[in-house]
């Protein structure tokens, strides 16, 4: 009776031993990889501050696990995300149908999440009186046929519109290549790019002749929680889809006027997934279109992909 009980003690021993031995992780080059890649997700850096908030409040909620970000231009975060590098990367275009399938033939996954809208800003020096400009004449700045502020401007005596962007491989490049000029490059003799956006901003404040380039979010005076006032150190241009340009057909990157499609430069903002499982990576681009996440890209000054904008008059001083 002992005897027979020992035997079953010792199966039961046994059987569990090799139970447990089979709910163990390996750890094959495979997962190792996974993990590698799964530390971190990339992004163009003109999104950085509405995607170091985001993270910081999801970091939180996630006290057991971190991920980690990094910077760079949208080329390159589309090469990264391709070479499974990373499974997550924020740009302002989707997968094209070529990379798309490529993935499909490795078998993986590929998934788009928009998160928001966000509206392209020409910002000008404080000092130039100039403040309205048409799409139309951005394009032809842009292909080289406008090079002085006396050719849109006549009584304008700033010189050479000396045009700058973020970066030479970024979003803000690659849209206005792609939706602006249809595809091709820039012809504009003085036209320039410095490290990133914020680069962009310092560059206009002590250059009089400066129009740059940027994302809007990096515009909000953070003392102002209506987000109806821009920074004061630069000029953000009024935009007109008219051939001419007024204060009355003219509009800036204000999220309402994103909102209603009265502003003309807008793009989406996607998170690009390409992660095997569900692992921080895919809970982060989720957590950027839950209402928690869109709450934050809201007070940012973007447009929300979900929004339920409420407007009120708001009154700004001119001080």
């Amino acid at each position: 009776m002992n005897r027979n009980a020992s035997i079953i003690i010792g199966l039961t021993l046994i059987l569990g031993l090799f139970l447990a031995c089979g709910n163990k992780p390996k750890n094959t080059q495979k997962e190792q990889e996974y993990r590698k890649a799964a530390r971190y997700f990339v992004a163009d850096e003109s999104f950085s501050p509405i995607l170091n908030e985001a993270l910081e409040v999801f970091s939180y909620n996630n006290l057991l696990d971190t991920l980690d970000v990094q910077y760079t231009n949208e080329q390159e975060a589309m090469q990264k995300l391709m070479k499974l590098e990373t499974w997550l990367a924020f740009t302002t275009r989707d997968f094209t149908e070529k990379e798309r399938q490529n993935l499909k033939d490795r078998q993986y996954m590929p998934r788009t999440i928009a998160i928001a809208y966000d509206g392209l800003a020409i910002i000008v020096n404080n000092s130039n009186p100039d403040t309205c400009i048409t799409v139309k004449d951005f394009k032809r700045i842009l292909r080289g046929e406008v090079v002085r502020w006396s050719d849109l401007y006549p009584t304008s005596r700033l010189g050479d519109i000396d045009v700058v962007f973020d970066n030479p491989l970024s979003s803000t490049v690659r849209w206005c290549v792609d939706s602006l000029l249809e595809g091709k490059e820039f012809q504009a003799p003085n036209i320039g790019a410095v490290n990133n956006s914020a680069a962009v901003i310092d560059y206009v404040e002590k250059h009089g002749n400066a129009l740059g380039i940027i994302g809007s979010n990096w515009l909000n005076d953070s003392r102002d929680t209506t987000n109806v006032t821009f920074k004061k150190n630069i000029t953000v241009m009024k935009v007109s889809r008219m051939d001419s340009a007024t204060a009355y057909n003219s509009w800036r990157p204000y999220q309402y006027y994103l909102y209603n499609g009265n502003y003309p430069l807008i793009r989406t903002i996607y998170a690009l997934l390409n992660e095997p499982r569900s692992g921080l990576p895919s809970g982060f681009a989720h957590f950027c279109r839950l209402p928690k996440g869109q709450l934050i890209i809201q007070k940012s000054g973007l447009l929300p992909i979900q929004a339920a904008m409420n407007v009120r008059p708001v009154f700004v001083s001119k001080e």
